[in-house]
């Protein structure tokens, strides 16, 4: 049995889609978890570049199968569009499963995504909209419709007439129209039609693989730090990103986890609102902006740039039970004369070493940094840690020691080429 998980340890794109794209060279099936299409990897195979929204990483290799599990809430309309478009570039010989009891997300989904966000205003969270708190609301309020209901003309029309007339009342609560039944049932429908074929249980085709000594690879969507459950509540997604969620988002044992690999920037982004204590300004901000493209894969937006925050790369390795790290995006340091890292916060007066649980709290918080020396030298052809220029092997070192934890991957380029692996840990 070999499995690994991958994770984003930070605030979500951390670089996860090429890691998983760099591992799945030697999986047998790769899976994603959890999320929808409100987050995307963005993969650099041979000089061309592929974003992806909710298809897994492995659909490039016709050998992988893709699992898309229990744990997702899926737009099937915009899931069809992803596989026209990699068709379109010539994806076409792939393998792809999607869990009959993964959650489904309809139109009234994005338009209460829209208009929750709007009645916040100012407390907004900053949502992609695209329906997927609100579909995750309805799974919890025992409301929802499953990718089981959706292939099944009958079921889904009973399902959908209960539950539309509720989001109705929602809607129209809101100030917005109501939505007709008709139209949205003759097109999801039809959706349901072309997604059958792909349709099975997920959770015994992992079991089956797994027993079979199969190589299983694990992703999700965002990072840690946006867990609905340990992340900056309420400035989080609808679920939970992390290494431990992955046996309840897949239906497998936690008995079956082999290792969970968390994938960290060199710096911290984070997308959104929300609290975010090393954030810096100015034009060192904008020169790490712009040399590591920090602008969202699926909303464009620019994303917020801070120094690297060991106190939530720390917390994020303790709630998702992370044992190895991929630093990434390393060559985008490179040109900085002087480079900080953060290992502790100052609280009202005192120093502590983990997120607070308030967002009144944490937004007190302030950054406690080391500094060290930065490395002229472009590093983007190195091919081993020998290579590298000495201040920048000695920043590897330092997160190593302050989050007790082995880097065992590093990153100097988007190419598959430019990933450097230190030990061969997913055999």
């Amino acid at each position: 049995m070999s499995t690994l998980v991958v994770v984003g340890s930070q605030w979500g794109d951390e670089g996860k889609g090429k890691i998983t794209d760099y591992m799945a060279q030697k999986a047998d099936v790769v899976v994603r978890s959890q999320g929808g299409n409100n987050a995307g990897h963005t993969i650099m195979i041979d000089g061309e570049k592929f974003a992806l929204r909710s298809i897994p990483s492995g659909i490039f290799n016709p050998k992988i199968k893709n699992v898309m599990a229990n744990g997702m809430v899926i737009d099937p309309k915009q899931m069809l569009e992803e596989l026209a478009g990699l068709e379109a570039r010539g994806i076409t010989n792939y393998q792809l499963f999607v869990s009959n009891r993964a959650h489904v997300v309809l139109p009234y989904h994005r338009e209460l995504d829209g208009a929750y966000e709007a009645f916040k205003g100012d407390k907004k969270i900053g949502t992609t909209k695209k329906g997927i708190g609100p579909c995750y609301a309805d799974k919890i309020n025992r409301i929802g419709i499953r990718i089981a209901d959706l292939i099944q003309p009958e079921i889904f029309k009973e399902a959908l007439h209960q539950t539309l007339t509720l989001k109705n009342m929602e809607l129209q609560m809101l100030g917005l129209e109501p939505l007709q039944f008709d139209p949205i049932y003759d097109e999801y429908v039809e959706y349901g039609k072309k997604i059958k074929p792909f349709v099975c249980d997920t959770s015994l085709l992992l079991e089956e693989e797994i027993e079979k000594g199969s190589k299983v690879l694990f992703e999700g969507a965002q990072g840690v730090m946006l867990c609905v459950d340990h992340g900056t509540y309420p400035y989080v997604t609808s679920s939970s990103p992390t290494g431990v969620s992955v046996p309840v988002n897949t239906g497998i044992a936690p008995r079956y986890i082999d290792n969970i690999l968390g994938i960290c920037k060199a710096y911290n982004t984070r997308v959104g609102e929300g609290p975010f204590p090393t954030e810096i300004n100015g034009d060192v901000a904008t020169y790490i902006r712009e040399r590591g493209h920090e602008y969202g894969t699926v909303t464009k937006r620019p994303r917020r740039v801070g120094w690297l925050d060991c106190v939530a790369l720390n917390y994020a390795r303790r709630i998702s039970g992370i044992n190895y790290l991929s630093l990434m995006l390393f060559d985008v340091l490179t040109g900085l004369e002087k480079i900080k890292i953060c290992y502790a916060y100052e609280l009202d007066g005192k120093l502590i070493n983990t997120i607070p649980a308030t967002l009144a709290e944490y937004e007190r918080c302030k950054p406690v940094y080391l500094e060290m020396d930065g490395w002229m030298e472009d590093i983007t052809n190195v091919t081993s840690f020998d290579e590298l220029p000495e201040n920048a092997k000695a920043y590897i070192k330092k997160i190593e020691e302050l989050t007790k934890t082995e880097i065992v991957i590093f990153s100097i380029g988007p190419d598959r080429k430019q990933t450097i692996q230190l030990k061969d840990f997913f055999k």
